[in-house]
């Protein structure tokens, strides 16, 4: 298969996806390309690798590891993976014994003998790298506590929709830079060229090791990383504004009000986006607490007198928000994570 003005596709059979360290900017840029290409199949009713690639997947299988729940990520890999003809077996928080009776490295053993690729949403980044060295197929990491890599592809494709170029843009994410969004988004922008800032108190900033790593292949890319506590500054001519909960699963609720005595100057209004450049969008990786529709919205309004968390009402729904579209990408950026590691597009 050939890409960007007859190139040869960089050959990703076989990788596994872990986090987009691991990937080459040209390898990043090719799965964007990949994915937007499936997507137009998609939207115009061919059946997806018969009219641009060579071959489908039927009769393989995948398992699909949630030890977190998921309403985006479960149906993306499943779509995805029907879309591809490929079968798929979901094994919930309580569907395998994956770290309990059985060793991550003797699971990561059995399913790599029955399934042609494994996906894992969970906890620390070390659980997908181990399931990783010892199934002899491609791991894709869903999500941990420390990287999102499918979530930035879905969200520079919505990027590059916006603003076609990704090179020399600016991306402001507001609220807690600690964890696996914003590491994420940080990675994702040094290694595509675009300016990243980390908006929030400086007790939320990223681990420096990471910040050191990613200033470097900013430098290399032409892009800086700002880290700032001050709102004006963060969001200044910014293309895009994007936030996250700012409390994840699992966490005991006396974090509640602590995060949102620290964050609640950072939320996402139109305050912040008026520092912003004009037709700037904003993106959201859901679920989101911009009201009260939510069994979680309602105790938050009860508890803490808040209608709206990270990110306000109006914003969520004003014509700046992509955060559909951002979550409809989600499925067609995988499939091109799966097509290209199961060694479809090459």
């Amino acid at each position: 298969m050939e890409w960007n003005d007859g190139k040869p596709a960089p050959d990703l059979s076989g990788r596994d996806f872990l986090k987009l360290l691991d990937f080459s900017t040209e390898e990043i840029l090719y799965l964007l390309n990949l994915a937007g290409r499936l997507k137009a199949e998609k939207k115009a009713g061919a059946a997806p690798g018969r009219s641009m690639h060579k071959t489908m997947f039927p009769g393989k299988n995948i398992a699909l590891i949630f030890e977190k729940n998921s309403t985006r990520t479960r149906c993306s890999f499943e779509v995805a993976a029907h879309d591809l003809g490929l079968g798929t077996t979901y094994l919930g928080p309580t569907g395998s014994q994956i770290g309990e009776k059985e060793s991550i490295e003797d699971t990561a053993r059995v399913l790599g003998s029955m399934y042609e690729g494994i996906e894992y949403r969970g906890f620390g980044q070390s659980i997908v790298e181990e399931l990783a060295e010892y199934a002899d197929v491609p791991v894709w990491n869903g999500l941990t506590n420390e990287f999102h890599p499918t979530q930035m592809l879905a969200d520079f494709l919505t990027v590059k929709e916006a603003f076609s170029e990704l090179r020399g843009r600016k991306l402001c994410f507001m609220g807690d830079a600690r964890y696996n969004m914003g590491n994420s988004y940080m990675v994702a922008c040094a290694k595509l060229g675009v300016d990243y800032a980390a908006c929030c108190p400086k007790e939320y900033f990223p681990d420096q090791e990471l910040q050191a790593r990613c200033r470097e292949i900013a430098s290399s890319n032409g892009s800086s990383i700002l880290l700032t506590e001050d709102v004006e500054e963060g969001c200044h001519e910014a293309d895009v504004i994007c936030t996250d909960v700012w409390v994840s699963m699992g966490e005991p609720d006396e974090v509640w009000e602590q995060r949102i005595h620290d964050l609640l100057p950072y939320q996402v209004n139109m305050r912040a986006l008026s520092f912003a450049r004009e037709g700037c969008i904003f993106l959201h990786c859901l679920p989101s607490f911009h009201d009260t529709k939510t069994g979680i919205g309602k105790k938050i309004e009860e508890r803490f007198g808040l209608k709206e968390m990270e990110v306000t009402d109006e914003v969520f729904e004003s014509s700046h928000s992509r955060v559909f579209a951002e979550a409809e990408n989600r499925m067609h950026t995988i499939k091109a994570v799966i097509y290209a590691t199961l060694g479809g597009a090459v």
